[in-house]
C-alpha cells in the first residue's frame, strides 16, 4: 500500500479503541518480572557460557602484543576472542569504528578481547588478568581546541536564503551569542546485552536492539555472512534512547565467542563500556545571530554549529532546530564537524533538534527581552505556516495554539517582571517558555495479521517496544480495524522472522508501525469479505466480533470455515505528499526556584502542550512526553560527560557519577494534547511524540533560571557554580 494522498475516512476514525486512554498491555509482564529481556533467556541457550569484554586502555594507537597466559589458565576459562583469532571482520553500515579493535585502536574502551568462561564471575576475574601492550598514539579530545579546524559535512549541508549579512547589519535590534551543550550518555536502565547461538552456519542472537532489521543486516555484514543466516530477537528492550539503534560490541563478540567455543555465549556490557564503548550525544558549540525590526518581526536568522566525532563519523546537526522554527527571509545555516578521538558520537533522543533547540529558544528569549516583548507573544508574532527551509507548507502546524493554550493553563500572566523580582522565602522564583519542534517522519513498515480459529487476532512485526507502548498501540490498531476487543488481540514483536517494520527511532516508530498494521488489516478485511461472500461493492463494518455489508451480518469466525485467515501488508511513504513539510509542535512552560543563598536550582512544575495530529493512546503518549521532559531537565541541570583530556575518555562513566534526574527532581508535570487529525501524515492521521517532549524543555528551564535570577547562562548544564558568584544579595 502506498500512502500518496491525504487519508480519507477509514475504520480508524471510529475511535472505539484507537485514541482511547489505554494502559500498556505489557505492563503486567514487566511489573511481575515475567517479560524476558535479552540477557534473561534461559530455555533458548542451555549450557550457555559467559563472556566478559576487555576494553582498550588507550584512546588511540596500536596493540603491540597480548599476554593471555594467566587469563587462559584461570578457573573456568574456555577461550579468549581477540582480533588474532576472530577472522576477517567487516564494518557495519551504522558503525563508525570497528566493534573489535586491533591491532589499531580507535577509541578508549574499544573492545579488544572477550574472555569466555563457565560463569560470569570467572570470566570477569580472568579478564582482569589479560595484559595488553599498547603503543599509544596522540589524540585530540576537546571540541573547543578543534573548532577552528572543523570542516563542512555532507551529512548536514550548509544553506542560505536571501542576504543574511546585509539584513543582519541593517536590523534595528539584534543579538549575537554563543551557546554550548555537553556530551550526554543515554544511561538506559538495561545494559547492552546479547545471547548468541549457532546452529551449523545459522546464527540467532537475542539482543537489546531498537532496529531489528538494521541489526540483522549489520551483524551479517560485520561477520561476513549472508543476512539470511542471521535471526535477531528483541521482544523487550529496557530503554534505548537511540543508543541501541545500532549493533554494538556485545552482539558481535557474543557471536564470535559462541563460534569459538561451540556453545551459546552471553555477553553484557559493563557500565563503563556503555559510556565509553557505545555511542553518545556529542557536545556542541552554537552561534546564533538574530535580527529584528523595532516592532519585533525577525528579518535575519543565522545558526552555526560545531560538534566532533571520530574520523568518518557525523555531526550533531543542531541547525535542524532553527530551520523550520520561525519566520525570517534572510537565513544562514552552517554545520562544522571536527575530528576527535573520543568514543563514537551518534543518535540520542531527538538528535540535532534537542541541543539545537537550546540555542535557538534561549536566543529567542534574549531577543524578546531586547525588544521589550513578552517571550510568548514574540514567538507567536514570528510564527510561519510555511517551512522557511524548503518553502513547503506544513501538513499541520498548531504552534501558536500550543503557546497560547500553555500560557493560559500555566498562569503565564504571573511571570515575574523584571527578572529576579519574585521571592518565596529563600527561593527566587521564575518562569520560562520554549517552543518544541521535531520532525514527523514516516518510513516503510510491514506487518502480518492472522485470525485464528479461536477468534484471536495475532499481529506479527519486527517492530520493537523500548518502553514506549508499541505493543499497546499496535493492538489498538488491529482491534479497531477488525472490530474486536483489545483482549482478543495478541501482538508479537521484535523478531527478524516477522515482516520488517520501521523500528523504534527517529520519532517515526508509532505512525509507521501502526500504519503497517493498518495495511495488513486492510488485506485481512478483504479476505474476510471473500470468505463470507459479502457484497464486493459495499463498505464493510467490523464491530463486536461481527462483520456487516449493510444487508447481512455474520460472525467474524464464520470466515474461518476452512482454517485461519492470514494477510501481510506494507505501507510505503516514499511518495507521501512531497509538497508538504511534516513536523510535530509543542510548547514547554517551566517554573523554577533558585536558592538565594546556595544557588541550588529546583524545578517546581512543568507543562507541555503538544500537537501531533491524532494521538493513538493518550496514556502512553503522555508517558513519552513527560519522559522527554525529564531527560530535558537532566540536560539542562545535571548531565555532562566529563572528558579526561589526558587519557581521552569520559571519566564519569557510571550511574554514580553521571547524574540523571530522579523523582524528587521533577515534582509536578502536566501534558496536554491538542485535538485534531493530520490526514497528510499517515492513514492513522497522526505522528509520533517520542522525541517532541525533549525538544525545547532545556531552553525553557534556562529561560526560567534567568527570569528567577537575572543571570543568563549559555553553557549547559546550568549548575550552581555558574550562578553562585553572580547571585543577588540575600535580603
Amino acid at each position: 500500500m502506498k500512502f500518496i494522498k491525504p487519508a480519507q475516512q477509514n475504520p480508524i476514525d471510529q475511535g472505539r479503541v484507537v485514541g482511547k486512554p489505554t494502559t500498556r498491555i505489557d505492563g503486567p509482564l514487566k511489573t511481575t518480572g515475567t517479560a524476558v529481556y535479552s540477557y534473561e533467556w534461559k530455555d533458548v541457550a542451555p549450557n550457555a557460557a559467559y563472556g566478559f569484554v576487555v576494553g582498550a586502555a588507550v584512546p588511540t594507537g596500536r596493540i603491540r602484543s597480548f599476554d593471555l597466559a594467566a587469563a587462559q589458565e584461570a578457573p573456568g576459562v574456555l577461550d579468549i576472542v581477540t582480533y588474532k583469532n576472530a577472522g576477517p571482520l567487516g564494518l557495519g553500515d551504522f558503525n563508525t569504528a570497528p566493534l573489535l579493535g586491533g591491532p589499531k585502536i580507535t577509541h578508549y574502551h574499544q573492545a579488544v578481547a572477550l574472555v569466555i568462561a563457565e560463569t560470569f564471575e570467572q570470566a570477569r576475574a580472568a579478564a582482569g588478568l589479560v595484559k595488553v601492550d599498547y603503543a599509544r598514539g596522540e589524540g585530540v579530545y576537546e571540541l573547543s581546541d578543534q573548532k577552528d579546524s572543523a570542516d563542512p559535512t555532507d551529512a548536514a549541508p550548509d544553506s542560505s536564503q536571501g542576504d543574511f549579512q546585509s539584513a543582519f547589519e541593517r536590523a534595528a535590534v539584534k543579538i549575537d551569542e554563543t551557546y554550548e551543550t555537553a556530551n550526554h550518555a543515554h544511561a538506559m536502565m538495561e545494559p547492552h546485552a546479547t545471547i548468541a547461538v549457532w546452529e551449523g552456519d545459522e546464527l540467532t542472537v537475542w539482543s537489546s536492539n531498537q532496529m531489528v532489521e538494521w541489526g540483522r543486516q549489520d551483524i551479517a555484514k560485520t561477520l561476513k555472512i549472508s543476512p539470511d543466516k542471521v535471526r535477531l530477537v528483541a521482544p523487550y528492550i529496557g530503554g534505548g534512547f537511540g543508543g541501541k539503534l545500532f549493533v554494538r560490541a556485545d552482539a558481535i563478540l557474543a557471536a564470535l565467542g559462541a563460534k569459538l567455543v561451540q556453545r551459546p555465549v552471553k555477553v553484557v556490557l559493563q557500565r563503563p563500556l556503555i559510556f565509553n564503548n557505545t555511542v553518545h550525544r556529542p557536545s556542541t558549540i552554537q552561534r546564533i545571530r538574530l535580527g529584528a525590526s523595532q516592532d519585533g518581526n525577525i528579518t535575519s536568522v543565522a545558526h552555526e554549529t560545531w560538534s566532533g566525532d571520530l574520523e568518518g563519523g557525523g555531526p550533531e546537526a543542531s541547525t535542524q532546530a532553527s530551520r523550520p522554527a520561525y519566520a525570517g527571509e534572510n537565513r544562514l545555516m552552517q554545520t562544522r564537524l571536527a575530528v576527535l578521538n573520543l568514543p563514537e558520537g551518534n543518535a540520542m533522543r531527538a538528535p540535532g533538534d534537542m541541543p539545537g533547540s537550546i540555542a535557538i529558544e534561549v536566543a529567542m528569549d534574549e531577543l524578546a527581552e531586547k525588544l521589550g516583548i513578552d517571550p510568548v507573544e514574540f514567538r507567536v508574532m514570528n510564527d510561519t505556516q510555511v517551512n522557511p527551509d524548503d518553502g513547503k507548507p506544513f501538513s499541520r502546524r498548531k504552534l501558536v495554539e500550543c503557546l497560547q493554550r500553555g500560557a493560559s493553563e500555566f498562569g503565564w500572566e504571573k511571570r515575574p517582571s523584571p527578572p529576579a523580582s519574585k521571592r518565596d522565602g529563600r527561593w527566587l522564583v521564575g518562569m520560562g517558555v520554549a517552543a518544541a519542534i521535531r520532525g514527523g517522519p514516516a518510513t516503510k513498515s510491514a506487518a502480518r495479521v492472522r485470525l485464528e480459529s479461536s477468534g484471536k487476532l495475532v499481529v506479527e512485526t519486527d517492530m520493537t517496544d523500548i518502553g514506549t507502548g508499541s505493543y499497546t498501540i499496535l493492538a489498538q490498531t488491529a482491534a479497531e480495524m477488525l472490530g474486536l476487543p483489545l483482549e482478543q488481540v495478541e501482538v508479537r514483536l521484535g523478531d527478524s522472522s516477522f515482516p520488517v517494520s520501521a523500528g523504534s527511532g527517529g520519532q517515526w516508530g508509532a505512525t509507521s508501525s501502526t500504519s503497517g498494521v493498518y495495511a495488513a488489516c486492510v488485506e485481512l478485511r478483504e479476505k474476510v469479505r471473500m470468505a463470507l461472500g459479502l457484497n464486493a461493492e459495499a463498505e464493510l463494518n467490523f464491530a463486536d466480533g461481527s462483520v456487516s455489508d449493510g444487508s447481512a451480518e455474520r460472525p467474524l469466525t464464520d470466515a474461518l470455515a476452512t482454517g485461519p485467515l492470514e494477510a501481510e501488508g506494507e505501507i510505503d511513504f516514499e511518495s507521501r505528499g512531497d509538497d508538504h513539510s511534516y513536523f510535530t509542535f509543542g510548547a514547554h512552560f517551566v517554573e523554577i526556584g533558585v536558592d538565594v543563598h546556595t544557588a541550588e536550582i529546583r524545578i517546581r512544575r512543568m507543562l507541555a502542550v503538544c500537537d501531533a495530529g491524532r494521538i493513538f493512546n493518550p496514556v502512553s503518549a503522555r508517558s513519552q512526553v513527560i519522559g522527554g521532559m525529564t531527560m530535558g531537565a537532566g540536560a539542562a541541570l545535571l548531565e555532562d560527560l566529563h572528558v579526561d583530556a589526558r587519557q581521552g575518555f569520559f571519566a564519569n562513566h557510571d550511574l554514580a557519577s553521571y547524574e540523571v534526574p530522579v523523582h524528587m527532581d521533577i515534582p509536578h508535570q502536566e501534558c496536554i494534547f491538542l485535538d485534531g487529525d493530520d490526514p497528510l501524515a499517515s492513514p492513522m492521521k497522526g505522528s509520533g511524540v517520542g522525541e517532541l517532549g525533549i525538544c525545547g524543555v532545556s531552553a525553557a528551564i534556562g529561560n526560567a533560571i534567568y527570569n528567577a535570577t537575572g543571570i543568563r547562562v549559555r553553557e549547559h548544564p546550568i549548575t550552581l557554580d555558574k550562578l553562585l558568584d553572580q547571585m543577588p544579595e540575600p535580603v
